[in-house]
């Protein structure tokens, strides 16, 4: 007999209620809890909530096809929401945790193997949205995408398989606009130069292999793959063409 609670799809648990504590409190005893991760908003915490199993599977597609793009094209490094950094807003202060972090190689603020936050602003943020209350999906939907626009993320990412899922990117005014899909579906990163995904694809998640015969992901999913079959095929051409010479000189003999 299962112990665990039973709840209906997109079913709200009960709201806990806010805790207050200071940032120093914050830091000290709630930034590292290894069971609750939480996030911290001008002096209350903030419990950010689990995802449900499918949302959690497309986040986790999403940051393999990054981690290969990052291997073939090493200009960032990202981290998980065990990484909090700081936002000096105009009348608040936050931290937050985005569930993936993308840090580039030129960004001014060094991000070291031992630091436990980081002290710069992300270049990209990843949201994998939790739907378990409106007060979460309010949470990454509006408040956090004025957040990090304000404090100058370049691009946000809410991934979610409905229609809340979101690309955005920050334009010259300090607001982030829409990110307009190419023909096809496909979200072009400007922060990362080459990196591309179809928006579809987030849904089915393709192998792979499958990607790696595909145009938009050709160029940074499994290149050692691609290039193998290519030399394969190049010496199956290569025999086909001895064996056609062989057999032609065995036709002149006759």
């Amino acid at each position: 007999m299962s112990l665990l609670p039973t709840l209906t799809p997109r079913e709200s648990p009960s709201p806990q209620p806010s805790i207050s504590v200071t940032e120093a409190e914050y830091w000290e005893k709630y930034y590292g809890d290894s069971e609750v991760i939480y996030e911290w908003n001008n002096g209350l915490l903030e419990e950010k909530q689990v995802s449900d199993y499918v949302n959690y599977l497309m986040f986790s597609w999403f940051v393999e096809i990054l981690r290969h793009f990052l291997t073939v094209h090493p200009i960032a490094e990202t981290t998980g929401l065990e990484m909090g950094f700081r936002l000096n807003l105009p009348h608040k202060t936050q931290i937050r945790r985005p569930d993936l972090g993308v840090r580039l190689n030129d960004n001014p603020i060094a991000l070291y193997p031992r630091d436990y936050t980081f002290e710069g602003v992300f270049d990209m943020c990843i949201e994998a949205l939790s739907d378990s209350s409106e007060k979460e999906v309010e949470r990454d939907t509006v408040t956090k995408k004025e957040e990090y626009a304000s404090v100058g993320v370049k691009e946000f990412y809410i991934l979610h398989d409905s229609q809340k899922i979101a690309f955005y990117r920050l334009n010259a005014r300090k607001v982030y606009v829409p990110i307009k899909p190419v023909a096809g579906g496909v979200i072009k990163s400007k922060v990362l130069p080459g990196f591309q995904f179809r928006i579809k694809d987030l849904y089915q998640r393709p192998s792979l292999k499958t990607l790696a015969e595909d145009k938009v992901y050709q160029d940074f999913i499994l290149p050692f793959y691609q290039e193998e079959k290519k030399e394969r095929q190049a010496a199956e051409d290569q025999i086909k063409r001895l064996e056609a010479e062989l057999a032609r000189l065995k036709k002149r003999k006759k």
